[in-house]
């Protein structure tokens, strides 16, 4: 994940907020935690999975952005950067002032699933959820975009998304992205406490070795886990596989949740477990280690394994009854700027999607700016996949077959 594009002028004030940053050396995630805590080929792979037309009929709500100047955002927990108290967020600050809009961000989304369960009527008619930007991952973006959820974004009010890395930038579930841009990426594969498995993993078999029946926690999201045992079983998921390749993976995770080998299936609460070491070896999301490891000392490791792992992206979109599409934009721009884009990859430690954002990095974490979780190189990619794209008949089968089997 090279750069090649020469980041655009900061606005002055974000210049001034990064330059802060490097000063205290409080802006990264690792900064915060330490302070908090008292302790010290490549672009197909990042193309998300999905296809379709949007088939809704609920047309999109009149913008309101020149009278009423707020932005509501929905996202996941821990998924900006936070000041080195956990109470505001310093680059959402940054653009209130330099905008003049007030933004509304709640970490409302902890499932793809229970987040569009509890918006998804509202959606269908068309009306305002309560927000105006929602983050979600390819396949349910996917999913939003085909129901016709989502409204079109006029790129020349987001002259920053040109920034969008080269391999986001046209997706098969949004072609030329004109109803969303990637929020961030990240790997799923094994991690592990260094001293309790002192060999370490290099195979998702490995997971199932005898010594480590009852310490080992797979991950919720069905793309991952299974994704994970379908390379282990030669099985590209982002090919053309079938549904006995499926469920014969399936199987093997059957068994071993019978037989008590995986003591949970989890969503992000793998790490509290991973902490407490209730786990020792789990399916697990790159950024979610590194930012552990901030906690921990560097007691955990993790790898992809030598059969592959898996490359997933979440996407920004503003839904169909949003009456704030012009702010939405706005904001999206904001975050598409290279040294703002740096500020946050700082702290989430996962892939930034946008093209500069190394190059910025330098001035907050120079450790981080050659960190490979963050900033992949093209061989790191070369062993990752994305799980393709799923037919509605198929997503409905084979999630339901999982959640059957992981007791969801």
């Amino acid at each position: 994940m090279s750069t090649h594009r020469r980041p655009a002028p900061a606005d002055p004030r974000v210049r001034a907020l990064v330059a802060q940053a490097a000063h205290r050396g409080g802006m990264s995630r690792r900064s915060f935690l330490v302070g908090a805590l008292g302790t010290a080929g490549a672009g197909a792979l990042l193309a998300a999975c999905g296809t379709g037309s949007p088939s809704s009929s609920a047309s999109s709500a009149q913008d309101l952005s020149d009278s009423d100047k707020i932005v509501r955002w929905a996202n996941w927990t821990q998924y900006l950067d936070q000041d080195e108290e956990g109470t505001s967020y310093p680059s959402l600050q940054a653009f209130e002032e330099q905008s003049g809009l007030k933004a509304t961000y709640a970490e409302d989304i902890d499932d793809n699933d229970a987040f569009f369960g509890k918006v998804s009527g509202q959606l269908k008619n068309g009306q305002d959820i309560g927000y105006d930007i929602v983050t979600l991952t390819d396949w349910m973006a996917a999913r939003m975009i085909r129901l016709g959820y989502t409204q079109a974004l006029d790129k020349s009010r987001i002259p920053n998304a040109d920034n969008i890395l080269s391999g986001l930038a046209n997706v098969d579930f949004d072609p030329g992205r004109s109803h969303s841009l990637t929020w961030q990426s990240g790997f799923a594969g094994l991690a592990w406490d260094k001293e309790k498995v002192p060999g370490g993993l290099h195979t998702l078999s490995d997971l199932w070795a005898p010594e480590l029946a009852g310490r080992v926690e797979v991950l919720s999201e069905m793309r991952d886990t299974m994704g994970l045992i379908m390379l282990d079983q030669g099985v590209d998921p982002s090919g053309d596989w079938s549904d006995s390749d499926f469920y014969t993976a399936l199987d093997v995770l059957k068994e071993k949740i019978d037989s008590g080998h995986i003591r949970q299936v989890r969503g992000n609460a793998y790490t509290q477990d991973l902490a407490s070491g209730d786990a020792i070896a789990v399916i697990g999301w790159s950024g979610d280690i590194t930012s552990l490891n901030y906690e921990a000392d560097d007691k955990f490791e993790f790898a992809i394994p030598e059969a592959g792992g898996t490359l997933w992206s979440d996407n920004l979109m503003v839904p169909v009854g949003s009456p704030h599409l012009g702010n939405a934009e706005e904001l999206m721009n904001y975050y598409y700027d290279p040294e703002v884009a740096a500020q946050v990859a700082a702290w989430v430690n996962y892939i930034t999607p946008v093209q500069g954002a190394q190059e910025a990095m330098m001035a907050i974490d120079p450790e981080l700016a050659e960190n490979p979780m963050i900033f992949p190189t093209d061989e790191i990619l070369s062993k990752v996949s994305v799980f393709r794209t799923l037919s509605p008949d198929e997503e409905e089968r084979y999630n339901g077959e999982f959640l059957t089997v992981i007791g969801a």
